[in-house]
């Protein structure tokens, strides 16, 4: 059974996942540790379960979501796992912080690990994510579900009743639309939605309530 702890991180209160099994190996989903407590709370917790982390993963390439990458590598020697397609989003990580909270910072973030798409299957310990493309918030969005355990992670693609900011550079809402129609609302209704920002959700709710996809 996996174990999912949520810690709210950085300037913008992005959500890191935390994603471990009985054999104590660790996915990081989207770590945008920023601050010294901010990594201070997950070493903590990682430690005190004895979790071994073999994975960090990034639903998208927004600083928000990456910025802790340095951190993980730093800490426990794990590289990131990106979309191709954001690649370029992520070297470009203090352009982000400069461009949309006004800090210019040398943050040197470890290379890209592996390049992951529909077809890559996150393993460890006794269970396994699927990436499901989602783009649309950027080119290469995409989120992670695991099948046994009804369990999807969203990222910046979908939101408690409502879904991602389309505005931004490479972002486009007809296709982010069309991606959750034929992606992610085909899931199981009981599947529980772990967002990017905000609460926990699930198909079956946002398909009935979340005004941006419920008359889909």
């Amino acid at each position: 059974m996996l174990k999912i702890e949520t810690f709210v991180v950085n300037m913008i209160q992005e959500n890191c996942y935390i994603v471990s099994d009985e054999t104590h190996e660790t996915v990081i989903i989207d770590c945008g540790a920023f601050y010294d407590n901010d990594k201070e709370r997950i070493k903590a917790y990682i430690e005190k379960n004895k979790l071994v982390p073999v994975h960090s993963i990034f639903t998208h390439g927004h600083f928000d979501h990456i910025i802790g990458s340095k951190f993980l590598f730093d800490t426990y020697g794990i590289k990131p796992e990106i979309s191709a397609k954001d690649t370029d989003l992520y070297y470009d990580c203090e352009k982000q912080l400069n461009d949309f909270v006004g800090l210019n910072i040398n943050l040197q973030l470890p290379n890209i690990n592996k390049i992951i798409d529909d077809k890559y299957k996150i393993k460890f310990g006794t269970h396994t994510l699927s990436v499901i493309s989602t783009p649309g918030h950027t080119p290469g969005g995409v989120s992670f579900y695991c099948k046994e355990e009804n369990v999807l992670f969203s990222g910046d693609s979908l939101f408690y009743c409502s879904v991602g900011r389309t505005d931004l550079p490479g972002g486009d809402g007809n296709v982010l639309i069309e991606m959750l129609k034929q992606n992610i609302l085909t899931l199981p209704e009981e599947t529980t939605v772990f967002p990017g920002h905000g609460c926990a959700t699930s198909i079956g709710f946002e398909k009935e309530n979340n005004p941006y996809i419920s008359t889909l």
